[in-house]
């Protein structure tokens, strides 16, 4: 089951962020921090899964923005990797060259 779902930039700024269990605001933000400072502390040649307190992370990086996604043990890491990818390519083509400014100006307008 998927926990939660973020885009970040490089400079670690959230850009989106969509939680699917309450969490509450001060423990998003230590939660995001943390999450975060493991994803960009990363190496290009490491594995895009964490395993992270009662939870695994996948991650995948896109030119300057790096999509996070909280799951549970039981859910298959390579099925949100997958769909990671997908979701990257839906907003390619409704954006045009999907950016990071699209990203923050247009949240409103994606639902996840």
């Amino acid at each position: 089951m998927i926990k939660f779902f973020l885009m970040v930039n490089k400079q670690g700024q959230t850009r989106l962020s969509r939680y699917y269990e309450h969490i509450e605001i001060n423990k998003r933000t230590m939660l995001e921090a943390e999450v975060i400072k493991n994803c960009l502390s990363r190496s290009k040649d490491q594995c895009s899964f964490i395993e992270y307190k009662d939870f695994k992370l996948v991650y995948r990086q896109y030119a300057a923005l790096f999509v996070v996604v909280g799951i549970n043990e039981t859910e298959n890491e390579m099925a949100v990797y997958e769909l990671i990818h997908n979701f990257v390519e839906v907003l390619d083509k409704y954006f045009s060259r999907v950016s990071e400014l699209d990203v923050s100006f247009s949240v409103s307008e994606i639902h996840l």
